[in-house]
């Protein structure tokens, strides 16, 4: 574009018809939540959700390889992106704040220590410990036993080790020009995304089937499948972006001085592995 001109996008209506999409997704996981039912009605959003994000996709890359954009929509995307990724920390600082709240306040309380030890009236045989295996009402059954985090845990957290750095060297590649090698390397970081998505299904089927291990299974079962429930939805939405970077890049797209959504989908999937060592250490180990 000339120097001076700034690019102004059309009126968009894949922003509402988005929002419209996660409505009826979070809708649906209510309903399933409250009355166990309502199932298909998640499916159909998350099913919305990822045909807007590809034919929202489809018109950023028309509009890029239009030449439309330039170095001020350039600092535009970056502060956008920026933004969107701090949104993000204080989405799960606000899981993992439940989670440290219930461990380091309201546990040691309602086992009687601390100034509002007194909770202990309520439930006086209560032993205070985490996991929480026994819930202090006899009418939660608590889960049967927890996972070791050394192995399926252990395992998915070197998958997602190793995926940031595959993709790190994808991106230093296409900055020194070497598409090929960016290909190869950012092939092996969606396939790892992939395993990471299969095995945390295994897990799940394994914490439901024979672990006890539900979202009725007392404090634990609730904040081991939020957290990690939706640390897995932000890593199928990160195989998605990648996915798609992948195929721009067998197609040509990105210069090697100049590889924003290239760049863009790094933050993001390093901030998801980021979350997961977090996961990882708090959720599992401690």
């Amino acid at each position: 574009m000339s120097g001076g001109s700034y690019y102004v996008p059309a009126t968009s209506r894949w922003p509402v018809l988005c929002s419209l999409a996660l409505g009826v997704m979070m809708i649906g996981l209510g309903i399933k939540l409250v009355y166990d039912t309502g199932l298909h009605l998640a499916f159909i959003g998350v099913i919305g959700i990822v045909a807007v994000m590809w034919l929202w996709f489809r018109d950023v890359v028309i509009e890029s390889q239009g030449g439309l954009y330039d170095a001020q929509m350039d600092r535009s995307f970056r502060w956008g992106m920026g933004w969107f990724v701090f949104s993000e920390v204080m989405f799960f600082a606000a899981f993992f704040g439940a989670l440290f709240y219930v461990r380091m306040f309201a546990i040691p309380w309602l086992g009687g220590e601390g100034s509002k030890g007194v909770a202990a009236l309520l439930w006086p045989d209560f032993v205070a410990h985490w996991p929480l295996i026994n819930p202090p009402d006899s009418s939660i059954s608590g889960p049967q036993q927890v996972f070791s985090p050394w192995q399926l845990p252990l395992v998915n957290t070197l998958i997602l080790i190793t995926s940031s750095i595959t993709l790190t060297i994808a991106h230093e590649a296409l900055k020194e020009g070497y598409r090929k090698a960016c290909r190869n390397w950012l092939t092996g970081t969606v396939l790892l995304g992939v395993c990471f998505i299969i095995i945390q299904g295994v897990e799940y089927y394994e914490a439901y089937a024979h672990y006890g291990i539900t979202l009725e299974a007392g404090i634990f079962g609730a904040t081991f499948f939020i957290l990690t429930g939706f640390h897995g939805v932000h890593v199928i939405v990160g195989t998605l972006i990648l996915a798609t970077i992948l195929v721009r890049i067998q197609k040509g797209h990105f210069a090697h001085e100049n590889h924003f959504g290239f760049e863009a989908s790094c933050w993001y999937w390093h901030f998801v592995d980021v979350v997961w060592v977090g996961l990882f250490i708090f959720v599992y180990v401690l």
